[in-house]
């Protein structure tokens, strides 16, 4: 009977040692080295590598014993992996994002609120309209405020690049700059080459590129208690304009059905005369279509009524259950500082978003020599001190742009009229903003 208890006694206590090691090792604070800060990046490397390591080990020779564990996620899976990291609470202490994915978890409380951690000299560093790109307003029950997310980091601005070429057999002088001139330089083209003028996606989970038209054309997309506000004759004209191009067959059909990267594709192929893109996509032309680079140039954005300009900005956020808030905020204040930002833009092709940075940035152009990538660089650059986010931060703004998309695809097919389209375009995201 004494060994049954003595057996029975050593099995629960080994029973209850093996739960108690199970739950140490799920703890995610439970092994957490209070040295090592944990950071994410989307699909860096290998390509800049290097440049994170020497910038890992500055700062960690600065900052002894802190140490960077830097994760680099794949584009695709990044959303996901911080969606589960973050119910979880196992989120990294820093992770880079873009505002339109990392709006939506700020209206979940996910993110530290910058506005109580960073000074008003710190945050004047950073060009104005990017640092309001990432804020948004917030509110619980009736209390409300304006909640900034993230830190600016690098930038892009589209930027036109045309085939001279195909603009010269068209007898086309210059390369259009608004979407009125678009429409005629696209006929022309089409009648004088059989050449397309240009691809847009329609797809809804693609390019945001023909959402910010509407906002270059003068269409508000939702008003302040976030209601549609695009069904107005502004709206009407957005929506007919798109739809007359496709009708009168100066799209490729392809612009249903393909994302953005077709449109390279195209213009690498010499099949369309205009490209929507960034300074950053040259190389790609060069190496993959030499020919074609060779007759290219570089010019601003097409745009509106409004010449508004659009920016795309990668940023980085603090987790709220972070437990080294402190360094995080440290570590992001010093990848984002204007000298480290400047290192970055050149070794990627981007551009920095600090005020010093940016000039510095364009002076540094102005002393190189004339190639596509420069001008393409110095347009691009050029435009960043108007440029901002054009569509607004927002929670669900994914699907306001599906909707848009879905019904202006109807239009264009002819399914719906254009009046009709816009109205159940309206009412479809008026119901979904009120769940």
């Amino acid at each position: 009977m004494k060994k049954a208890t003595f057996i029975t006694r050593f099995c629960l206590w080994l029973l209850t040692g093996v739960i108690i090691s199970w739950l140490w090792g799920c703890n995610p604070s439970a092994n957490n080295d209070s040295s090592q800060l944990e950071f994410w990046t989307m699909q860096l490397k290998p390509n800049f590598t290097q440049y994170f390591e020497d910038l890992n080990t500055t700062f960690e020779a600065q900052n002894n014993p802190v140490e960077i564990d830097w994760v680099d996620i794949p584009w695709s899976a990044m959303e996901s992996k911080i969606l589960t990291s973050i119910s979880a609470k196992t989120a990294p202490d820093l992770v880079n994002l873009n505002p339109k994915f990392a709006s939506q978890l700020a209206t979940r409380n996910a993110w530290l609120d910058l506005n109580e951690v960073v000074t008003p000299e710190a945050k004047a560093a950073y060009l104005p309209k990017i640092w309001q790109a990432s804020t948004i307003e917030v509110c619980q029950q009736d209390n409300c405020k304006d909640l900034a997310f993230g830190i600016p980091w690098y930038l892009t601005t589209t930027i036109t690049i045309y085939n001279q070429q195909l603009l010269t057999a068209a007898k086309i002088k210059n390369p259009p700059q608004t979407y009125q001139e678009l429409a005629e330089a696209a006929k022309t083209i089409k009648e004088k080459t059989g050449k397309y003028a240009f691809f847009i996606s329609f797809v809804p989970n693609d390019s945001g590129d023909v959402l910010e038209s509407f906002v270059k054309m003068g269409v508000e997309l939702v008003d302040e208690s976030g209601k549609a506000a695009f069904d107005t004759p502004t709206g009407e004209a957005a929506f007919q304009y798109w739809v007359d191009l496709y009708q009168q067959k100066l799209l490729p059909p392809e612009v249903l059905t393909q994302g953005h990267r077709y449109g390279i594709e195209l213009y690498q192929a010499g099949e369309i005369a205009l490209l929507s893109s960034g300074a950053e996509f040259i190389e790609s032309i060069t190496n993959n279509a030499p020919s074609i680079a060779e007759v290219s140039q570089a010019t601003s954005q097409i745009t509106g009524k409004t010449g508004k300009k659009s920016v795309a900005i990668m940023n980085l956020v603090i987790p709220r259950d972070s437990e080294k808030s402190a360094q995080a905020l440290k570590y992001a204040l010093f990848v984002t500082n204007t000298k480290n930002q400047l290192a970055f833009a050149q070794a990627s092709n981007t551009l920095p978003s600090t005020v010093e940075g940016v000039d510095q940035y364009i002076n540094d152009i102005e002393q190189q020599k004339t190639t596509l990538i420069e001008q393409a660089k110095k347009v691009s650059a050029a435009q960043l001190k108007n440029a901002e986010v054009l569509i607004p931060v927002r929670k669900n703004i994914q699907i306001l742009q599906k909707t848009i998309y879905e019904n202006l695809q109807a239009a264009m097919l002819e399914d719906k009229t254009v009046e009709q389209a816009v109205k159940d375009a309206a009412e479809e995201w008026n119901n979904q903003s009120s769940l």
